[in-house]
């Protein structure tokens, strides 16, 4: 099943809490939550205290909780992987790059009781994944390069969807597959054919007046595709 998840990294800071009430009313299904320590990347978001606060926030009108997914990218890892575990979240996602240990920060933070995922930049190779795959619930591809929301997508990411699409399914485990970087309406069917089920937008929703109406347009979209590997 195919996954929407409106990055608040594009939302107004100024009214969070209402921001992710009102996505999540529009048919987000998880919240994507952008984590830039100006180390690592080079740009300064948000922290664990923002996590807790928007934790609440983070239920649908029938009172269901919707996933608090956070996307690491800070080095190093383990203590704020830890905070946020804390702070309420669902998924968590770092670069093997970022972390000493992959294999250690990655128990860590299924050892919590969250899920846990690798990001991969659009120049970082996968073939960490050959010896972690078993502790990974989450691949994150990334098709622009971290660090600011509003970038256009990386076409060569295609490529490593595919890829990863087929390393997730050798396993015979449900590992999800998100995409973050310049999707919108006109490729995300493109990038769902190339293997993705999870697809995380933050301009192309927040920019927009209409919360409903775009992530509607998104899911016809997704409503269409059929996802294909192409072998290399």
């Amino acid at each position: 099943m195919y996954r929407i998840a409106p990055s608040i990294l594009s939302a107004d800071f100024a009214r969070l809490g209402e921001e992710v009430r009102s996505v999540i009313a529009a048919g987000a299904d998880w919240i994507h939550f952008d984590v830039m320590d100006n180390h690592y990347v080079p740009n300064l978001t948000i922290g664990p205290m923002v996590a807790k606060a928007l934790k609440p926030h983070c239920v649908r009108i029938d009172g269901a909780a919707v996933p608090l997914d956070v996307h690491l990218m800070v080095q190093p890892v383990d203590e704020l992987a830890i905070a946020f575990i804390a702070a309420g979240a669902d998924l968590i996602s770092f670069h093997p790059e970022a972390s000493a240990h992959i294999d250690r920060t990655l128990q860590i933070i299924r050892g919590g009781g969250c899920l846990a995922g690798l990001a991969f930049n659009p120049a970082t190779s996968l073939d960490v994944l050959e010896y972690v795959i078993d502790k990974v619930d989450l691949v994150l591809i990334m098709s622009v390069n971290p660090g600011f929301g509003g970038q256009s997508f990386i076409e060569s990411a295609l490529r490593k969807v595919e890829r990863a699409r087929r390393l997730i399914d050798a396993t015979g485990r449900d590992i999800r597959l998100e995409v973050d970087g310049g999707i919108k309406a006109a490729n995300i069917r493109r990038i769902a054919e190339a293997g993705a089920d999870t697809f995380v937008a933050g301009s192309a929703i927040f920019s927009q007046s209409d919360y409903k109406s775009v992530i509607k347009t998104m899911q016809a979209e997704l409503e269409q595709s059929t996802p294909t590997i192409k072998v290399a």
